[in-house]
């Protein structure tokens, strides 16, 4: 049943896309024939009025039709242009997160559900919902502190989301591990890989626990950071469904003439806004995942407050280092190194010629050095980067995409409060002393200090390896006298369950078949 359910959630995916007609809007450029002439063909089934809508509004007409589980989709391949395309990427990063509202009455249940306690005893006040999203909505708040009543930004799961959202992502896999089997190239990005990550990026953010740990984390690592800060967390009033934090009174970033009314120095703000990312993503390997100006705010003492940390995004030191590396490589013009590094952190295959390597990001970094630094953009640079990387076979990094992604969101925000804002000279000062700190004599003592504690846990698990070696020998001598068996009751339940399987493929296929003829056959 889950094979059909899944079957048919993906007939119904594919047939929104065409009614709204973001099929036909795709490009063509490098189809198989059979291909190229299913979308011709499927295009007189789309709306008409969809041919002179432009294809971003296309997909966001297509995707409230779909539901709440695909806004959440759409927005996390819009941080993966590897997978999608840069162009289809800028498309899906415009998709509006805004739903209509749940209940009140819902909102209070699901709360109460989750704390265990009535509203009464936990808000002196409760409000109706101000801003609703696909995965939450939030109310205005106030609650009674030893300081006196304070008013509080209250977070509630939508309920049924989990549901629905498993249901979904069960269609999800199906198209991955179909383009895993029949386009070969496709299978560097990974696609089955990249439906994991995205199931597990939005299970975190439907516990809203590990969105306040988030914040938690966040404040602790910039505490002593100029102009960045991120709400309180009420943990008394936080659980899984519920997230009870500081409400915010300031400007939203994407209202640049009410900073300006404000008396806001926007360079500034810019200058600020990416030196405080790359802090968080080459001093704390943490960093908010999702600072569209939508969820960055000003505050009246000038500073920066990030809201909304369901995405967040991890690098470990190693990565942090060849970031470092690669940056500082581009910056100097020393192509070989930002090849070798490459090559050194397993992104790009053994087989192929560093020299080939170095010569294409050196296509890359040269454009760099001969314009005005105030002109290049991230989002170009990343284009090509891409476009190169799939030469040489790199494998995708989620990691480092999702890094990426967001820096090329944080620049858009900079230059759109500082038009001349010049990227490179704004992170100079982080950049430059992360590299100082990092790649000198500071870093050979740090490697020992690391490689003595690695020794260490070595050392004490010795004796544990050895007994799980010398089992392992006794069970591979026990195999080669006796062979790899299977009892009755194992072998049996293969074979149903590859029985049950193919069945179910068949059955959800001529259901699929026979629904499109009929389809066909009444609009015709």
């Amino acid at each position: 049943m889950s094979t059909f359910g899944a079957y048919f959630r993906l007939w119904r995916v594919g047939w929104v896309l065409v009614r709204e007609g973001v099929v036909s809007a795709l490009p063509s450029e490098g189809l198989p024939p059979p291909v190229a002439l299913a979308k011709s063909f499927v295009t007189i089934f789309e709306r008409s009025k969809a041919r002179h809508q432009k294809r971003s509004d296309r997909l966001a007409q297509a995707v409230e039709r779909l539901g709440p589980s695909y806004v959440k989709i759409g927005q996390f391949l819009a941080t993966r242009p590897d997978v999608v395309g840069v162009e289809f990427a800028n498309d899906l990063s415009q998709l509006q997160d805004r739903m209509a509202f749940f209940p009140s009455a819902a909102a209070k249940a699901n709360i109460e559900g989750s704390l265990g306690r009535p509203i009464g005893e936990l808000y002196a006040s409760f409000g109706d919902p101000i801003a609703a999203a696909s995965i939450a909505q939030v109310h205005p708040a106030e609650v009674d502190s030893a300081e006196g009543r304070k008013k509080v930004a209250v977070k509630i799961v939508r309920p049924g989301v989990r549901q629905r959202f498993a249901h979904d992502i069960e269609a999800m896999y199906l198209v991955a591990h179909m383009q895993e089997r029949f386009l070969a190239s496709s299978r560097r990005l990974r696609p089955v890989e990249v439906t994991k990550t995205l199931e597990q990026t939005t299970k975190v953010e439907m516990d809203l626990r590990l969105e306040a740990a988030a914040l938690s984390e966040i404040a602790e690592n910039t505490e002593k950071d100029p102009g960045f800060r991120v709400p309180k967390v009420d943990w008394e009033r936080t659980g899984r469904d519920v997230i009870t934090m500081e409400w915010i009174d300031g400007t939203r970033m994407s209202d640049v003439e009410g900073l300006r009314a404000a008396g806001h120095d926007l360079n500034l703000l810019a200058d600020t806004l990416i030196q405080s990312f790359l802090r968080h993503t080459l001093r704390d390997g943490f960093f908010h995942a999702d600072m569209h100006p939508g969820n960055l705010f000003v505050d009246a003492d000038g500073m920066i407050v990030a809201v909304d940390m369901g995405i967040v995004g991890r690098l470990g030191k190693k990565e942090r280092r060849f970031l470092a590396e690669i940056l500082y490589g581009f910056i100097t013009r020393d192509y070989i190194r930002v090849a070798e590094v490459h090559f050194e952190a397993g992104y790009v295959p053994g087989h192929h010629n560093v020299e080939s390597f170095a010569q294409a990001i050196r296509a890359i970094g040269e454009p760099i050095h001969g314009q005005p630094a105030e002109t290049i953009s991230m989002g170009k640079l990343l284009t090509l980067l891409f476009e190169v990387t799939e030469l040489f076979d790199m494998a995708t990094r989620p990691e480092l995409v999702m890094l990426q992604k967001t820096m090329v969101v944080v620049e858009g925000v900079s230059r759109m409060l500082n038009p001349r804002f010049n990227m490179w000279k704004a992170s100079e000062p982080v950049v430059g002393d992360w590299i100082r700190t990092n790649l000198g004599p500071k870093r050979i003592a740090t490697d020992l200090k690391d490689g003595l504690k690695a020794a260490v846990k070595l050392a004490e698990a010795v004796p544990e390896i050895a007994a799980k070696t010398e089992k392992f020998h006794h069970q591979l001598l026990h195999m080669s006298e006796h062979g790899l068996r299977f009892d009755a009751e194992t072998a049996e339940a293969i074979g149903k369950a590859e029985a049950r399987h193919n069945r179910s493929a068949r059955i959800a296929l001529w259901i699929i078949a026979l629904t499109l003829l009929y389809i066909a056959w009444m609009l015709s």
